[in-house]
């Protein structure tokens, strides 16, 4: 049933009185926004389960990740919906701000990084493209955790974003399942969001999975006024799905990740063969009806613990059970960093899964039988065990009870092939295959940029590019048209000022919207080499302190995105940014030619506004170390040139949109193959100008690290290397001088407004093979082998 205005004005007001008590108009911001999802949520609810009505008897899919960056669901509901206009009109016949309700929504605190957010373009892309897919994960009630800056110092701060509760889940206690554990057993209960498509034909689901206990309140104890004791199980049940990637530099922190990882898997699984059974009461055509991906390593415990289920509660045969869960299960990877490919201690998963681990062992134990079979001498198959060394290689065991290998760009992929996974890759060649990353137009154009969308569409003639992105290659005519260059310049401009006063208001710095803005936003990791865009701002601070009139567009470097809590040395890079940033925005002889902003708590809200308005797209990992990116895509998107090293996605960027239309520069992987064991940085400390001065600042007193040592131990991890990498891991010093002569090109060439209008414009025009809407038609199709269906 649609409703109509005053329908939905009626139910508005239902909802305001029975949630709050209060009419609509005398409500809070936030509560005015509950009360809105509220009453839009009860016309989704019909359709959404039509949707999944219509896919019953199917083969479907499942996303397995430890995290989902959602981002705010509100406005991206209502346009895939197609409510937003008249919700818009029933807010100004309250006089009421609709971007105010929708700042008043908290972003879901499921996620961190770029593996996370691809998931959630994943699922609005399998939605908008009718194709059956279904996310799981853990319901985490505090997130990763809300980022303060205390004197530069990062602070984690509980980021409650279930404070108020979330409107748009439904609770479904009827499906709650029991996960056990050696250390005592938790019950596993589920939250279900709708997934809507753009549309609104297709409506799918994302499961989150909340921990609870089976016996929250021990009544004797609390008689006995041992009130801790009282509510012991529930507390350390509930601890489960308390934070996303609890710091785990100690056994408590391991277990507790690890516990993490089981629980939301084998609540999952147990989900699908509890559903698979009432329906086909058979498990032997499992295979036939369900596809899961495994998002990275994270999950991969999938694979022993349906093998446990089929083997020991269903009392399958073995060699039957391991055909199923292959033919079941596929496996992304999304990192070539050795620390990064997930190792378990066997004495852990002894202890806390003893029954997982046997399968495990035993899943080795036919492995090594495998390989043997296929004459693979001892001395190799020591390097494809699964259990060595008493650890678990969590990666080998997803290569092995996987039909598929995805690498997510093809330098990642290919270096998997070539290098990191090369003796997987003989024995199972036709198990790899390469899926390079995209992302959702519909969040990160249509939403975050809807001046450029509605241009683009007048351009087009059509809406057709927000479900078939390619489109945007039509607009390649436009390059040399004087007009259309100078409206889309003018639309940027609009987001910059936009931008500008958001930072503003958000963190109290006045920033120049007529400057370039240079942005880097991801997660803080030193192969991103937030520290080489650092180490070039402060040289460009020294150049202009020594040379005044020295040529330069002001320019405006914007910081964003968080460390992880154990991560010391990512922490002291935020730190030198920001004592870098005290230095320059406080020194008035520069007269603001170049000012330094770091934001506060980035996620996908803060992000919308800072790809919208970039000016250039800080893409400087080190070349091999990227697997994809999908930060790079969005600035594309909205018609913002990279300036980067030929790694992860950027190559295939650079491909599409040309490069002469982004700024390339420093070692490529075959580059850095060749001099691996050669490299000395002392060098290029020693001969490149100004770089000594700069990498002096960590030590020479320049700046000051609260008495902590790690400017000290940065210093010394670049020059001398420690006990665990040698120096300068990430090639800074060698890339310096080629990343400051692509800075000097990027400032020349912003001066040619119509030059760099036209370098915008091709990026954007030739976006359109970035669309996860691509990458899912491909999963669909070669991994999961699901169709879409149009009722």
């Amino acid at each position: 049933m649609e409703y109509g205005k005053e329908k939905r004005k009626e139910r508005l007001e239902a909802y305001s009185l029975t949630t709050f008590g209060e009419n609509f108009i005398h409500l809070t911001k936030k509560e005015q926004y509950i009360a809105l999802t509220q009453m839009i949520m009860e016309e989704i609810v019909p359709k959404w389960k039509e949707s999944l009505n219509k896919y019953s008897d199917k083969k479907k899919a499942y996303y397995f990740s430890a995290e989902y960056l959602m981002g705010r669901a509100f406005s991206n509901n209502l346009i895939n919906m197609g409510y937003q206009s008249e919700i818009k009109e029933i807010l100004k016949e309250y006089e009421i701000n609709y971007n105010q309700i929708e700042e008043a929504e908290e972003d879901a605190g499921l996620g961190n990084g770029g593996l996370g957010r691809l998931a959630a373009c994943f699922l609005d892309s399998a939605a908008t493209l009718n194709y059956p897919l279904m996310g799981y994960g853990v319901r985490y009630q505090y997130g990763i955790f809300k980022q303060i800056f205390e004197d530069g110092f990062q602070v984690e701060k509980e980021d409650d974003w279930l404070k108020l509760g979330d409107p748009w889940s439904i609770k479904k206690l009827k499906d709650q399942v029991k996960v056990n554990f050696a250390d005592g057993d938790v019950l596993a209960v589920p939250y279900d969001t709708p997934i809507i498509g753009y549309g609104g034909k297709t409506i799918n689901t994302l499961r989150l999975w909340e921990a609870h206990a089976i016996h929250p309140f021990d009544f004797r104890e609390f008689n006995e006024q041992n009130y801790d004791l009282a509510i012991k199980e529930k507390n350390k049940a509930e601890m489960i799905s308390k934070v996303l990637y609890p710091n785990d530099t100690k056994d408590e922190g391991k277990i507790l990740r690890l516990k993490q990882q089981y629980f939301f898997v084998s609540a999952s699984l147990q989900d699908l063969v509890k559903k698979h059974l009432e329906r086909y009461d058979t498990l032997e055509n499992f295979h036939q009806f369900h596809s899961i991906q495994l998002n990275d390593t994270h999950p991969t415990v999938a694979i022993p613990e349906m093998m446990r289920i089929f083997t020991k509660e269903y009392k399958m045969d073995w060699e039957k059970s391991w055909n199923i869960v292959v033919n079941t299960f596929a496996y992304t990877n999304h990192t070539i960093m050795q620390e990064a490919l997930e190792q378990w201690p066997v004495r852990l998963y002894q202890a806390l899964l003893p029954e997982v681990y046997e399968m495990i062992e035993q899943i080795n134990k036919t492995l090594i039988k495998d390989l043997q079979q296929r004459g693979i001498s001892y001395e190799k198959i020591k390097h494809y065990k699964i259990i060595e060394n008493d650890s678990i290689k969590m990666a080998y065991l997803a290569i092995y009870g996987t039909h598929s290998t995805n690498g997510v760009a093809k330098v990642h992929t290919d270096i998997l092939k070539k290098r990191e996974l090369h003796f997987w890759y003989k024995l199972y060649p036709e198990r790899f295959q390469n899926k390079t990353n995209g992302i959702t137009q519909r969040r990160w154009l249509l939403k975050a940029n809807p001046e450029l969308a509605e241009f683009i569409t007048e351009l087009l003639g059509s809406k057709l590019w927000i479900t078939e992105l390619n489109q945007l290659k039509k607009l390649e005519v436009y390059q040399e048209d004087k007009e259309v260059l100078k409206k889309f310049l003018k639309i940027k401009q609009k987001k910059k000022n936009q931008l500008a006063q958001y930072i503003k208001k958000q963190e109290g710095i006045e920033i120049n919207p007529y400057s370039i803005f240079d942005i880097q936003i991801k997660r803080f990791h030193e192969y991103k080499r937030q520290l080489l865009n650092a180490f070039h701002i402060l040289d460009l601070y020294y150049r202009i302190k020594q040379n005044p009139d020295l040529d330069i567009y002001n320019r405006t470097f914007i910081f964003g995105g968080k460390a992880a809590p154990g991560y010391q040395r990512a922490k002291g890079i935020i730190k030198y940014i920001h004592e870098i940033k005290n230095l320059i925005n406080n020194d008035k002889e520069i007269q603001g030619k170049i000012k330094v902003v770091f934001i506060t708590n980035y996620g996908v809200s803060y992000g919308e506004k800072l790809f919208s308005s970039a000016d250039i797209s800080e893409q400087i990992s080190t070349a091999g170390k990227e697997a994809s990116g999908t930060g790079n895509m969005k600035f594309m998107l909205n018609g913002t040139p990279t300036i980067g090293t030929l790694d992860g996605a950027n190559i295939e960027i650079i491909e599409q949109a040309g490069q002469e239309n982004n700024f390339i520069f420093g070692l490529q992987v075959e580059d850095i193959e060749r001099m691996n064991l050669t490299y000395d940085p002392r060098e290029y400390y020693e001969k490149v100008e100004g770089l000594k001065r700069v990498v002096d600042s960590l030590v020479d007193g320049t700046f000051n690290d609260g008495g902590t040592g790690i400017f000290k131990e940065l210093y010394d991890s670049i020059l001398k290397g420690t006990s665990w990498h040698r120096a300068d891991e990430y090639y800074l010093l060698k890339d310096f001088e080629s990343y400051r002569m692509a800075q000097k090109k990027v400032n020349d060439a912003y001066k040619n407004c119509q030059n760099w209008a036209k370098k915008c414009w091709i990026n954007l025009s030739n976006a359109g093979n970035f669309s996860s809407d691509r990458t899912i038609e491909e999963y669909a199709e070669e991994i999961w082998r699901i169709k879409n269906y149009i009722f």
